[in-house]
């Protein structure tokens, strides 16, 4: 297991840049997971997930299964508390980060397992914890699919995953121009 002391290694800059540019992240494709539950439900929902970072002063004992269902070439980093402290967003996220890859958003990419879907439409939401709460709503209701039209802020900003409490990774969604969604 690799270990990183500074605050100045580059995958700390990379990380603390992913959670703040929308850019970065569309440009990569990659985006920021914190959080036990959130890293469970990433893997359940198959996204891929690069690298790892635990602390493990703080990690709870139950998180060890996770590092279990990571692929082989999944980078695996211990960190200390000065950098957790630093990557994290909140303070109870039990010592696990993540980066892990986009899946495609695209309305074509939705598919139905049966023949009256029930779908969740929501015109240019713009706080991420209203899109969060959205998401939430939908795997509550169990809905096929959430829809997103012109969002104004992209599904990976770490603030939805929060929101979401990491619903954004188990809910079918799809985003697009009103136009395409009409």
């Amino acid at each position: 297991m690799k270990r990183i002391e500074s605050l100045q290694n580059p995958l700390v800059k990379h990380i603390l840049q992913l959670r703040e540019k929308s850019r970065l992240r569309k440009k990569t494709g990659l985006f920021v997971i914190e959080g036990v539950r959130e890293l469970s439900l990433a893997l359940k929902g198959g996204y891929p997930v690069t690298t790892v970072l635990l602390q493990p002063d703080i990690i709870p004992p139950d998180a060890a299964g996770l590092l279990k269902q990571m692929d082989p070439g999944t980078e695996i980093v211990e960190i200390p508390k000065t950098v957790y402290r630093k990557l994290a967003c909140r303070g109870t996220t039990e010592g696990v980060l993540a980066i892990g890859r986009t899946k495609e958003t695209a309305l074509s990419g939705l598919r139905f397992g049966r023949d009256n879907p029930l779908i969740l439409v929501a015109e240019a939401p713009e706080k991420p914890g209203n899109i969060g709460a959205l998401l939430r709503t939908a795997d509550a209701a169990g809905l096929d699919a959430v829809i997103i039209a012109n969002p104004r802020t992209d599904l990976f900003n770490p603030n939805i995953i929060r929101a979401s409490l990491g619903c954004v990774f188990t809910v079918a969604v799809a985003t697009g121009s009103t136009r395409e969604i009409i």
